[in-house]
């Protein structure tokens, strides 16, 4: 993906995990990056230097829409992100995440956005009884926060087909990397157990540990994005699995991580995660490259 003589992009959530990695990506390709970002997640010196950072709400509209104008392609990843942080807080995750992507939609249809790709999450498909998971699974979300981001798949098929904006949804399933959150409501097992373990902490373990995720690299997911806003086999609101295809146990990341290990009360959330990414690879070119115990590793050498 090689930008147009500099043209411009917006990364909604530019500032966060997910979204500070992909703005690193595009400057790198010699996009005019602006990112987008109210900084309540997000830090601002995660934002490149050589990229625009507008500390900005998506759920002002009116805010938005002179950012976003001019730009060829728009990324969505700005979101109240987390199925536990949603559960105790339904109206306010709902206005960013739900309220949020519309607007992003509305500014992104009104600039005449070459390509939306869309961040959304595993979390859609809540309670499912087969794996792996495929997109032409009925969606069972079990938490405000999947319900929110399965209505922002169907907003992006909705703009494509009425107001002709190629879109085009990512359904991400538990990323990790460098720059993951540790602490507070967005914190990501991964990057807790890492922190407990430097300060000689027992990893604190939810349930029996035996659920299994299927974590996948932040690099193999900023690709994905690359790859989503320039496949020509895209852009009516497909939905897309981006994950590694492989699942382990929350026991195992603390066997990968070291140390001892204590077990709290269990959550609700789903037992088992493992994503089909066949779709990825035939309608973007894409498929994983960072196995998880080469990401632990390379996480405990930092």
């Amino acid at each position: 993906m090689k930008a147009a003589s500099k043209s411009k992009v917006v990364v909604t959530g530019g500032a966060g995990f997910i979204g500070s990695h992909l703005v690193d990506a595009l400057v790198l390709k010699g996009f005019e990056v602006h990112a987008i970002d109210n900084l309540v997640a997000g830090k601002r010196e995660n934002v490149n230097s050589k990229a625009v950072l507008h500390t900005a709400d998506i759920r002002d509209l009116e805010a938005i829409r002179s950012i976003i104008a001019g730009a060829r392609y728009v990324f969505h990843l700005a979101a109240l992100p987390r199925v536990q942080f949603s559960i105790k807080h339904p109206r306010e995750t709902n206005e960013a995440n739900v309220g949020g992507t519309l607007n992003v939609l509305i500014a992104s249809a009104e600039a005449k956005v070459k390509r939306f790709v869309y961040g959304s999450s595993s979390s859609a498909y809540g309670g499912q009884t087969t794996l792996p998971l495929r997109e032409g699974m009925t969606p069972h979300p079990k938490s405000p926060y999947g319900l929110q981001k399965l209505i922002g798949e169907e907003y992006c098929r909705v703009w494509s087909a009425v107001y002709d904006l190629p879109t085009v949804s990512l359904r991400y399933f538990n990323v990790y990397g460098p720059g993951q959150p540790s602490e507070g409501a967005y914190a990501l097992v991964i990057a807790k157990f890492l922190k407990q373990r430097q300060e000689g902490k027992p990893l604190t373990i939810t349930g029996d540990g035996k659920q299994t995720r299927d974590f996948t690299h932040v690099r193999d997911v900023v690709r994905a994005n690359l790859l989503a806003a320039k496949s020509p086999k895209v852009g009516k609101g497909e939905v897309i699995n981006i994950g590694a295809g492989r699942n382990v146990s929350v026991n195992r990341i603390a066997e990968l991580i070291g140390g001892p290990t204590e077990y709290i009360s269990e959550r609700l959330e789903p037992k088992d995660t493992l994503a089909d990414n066949t779709l990825a690879k035939k309608l973007l070119g894409w498929e994983p490259t960072v196995a998880i115990e080469e990401g632990i590793a390379e996480l405990m050498r930092a």
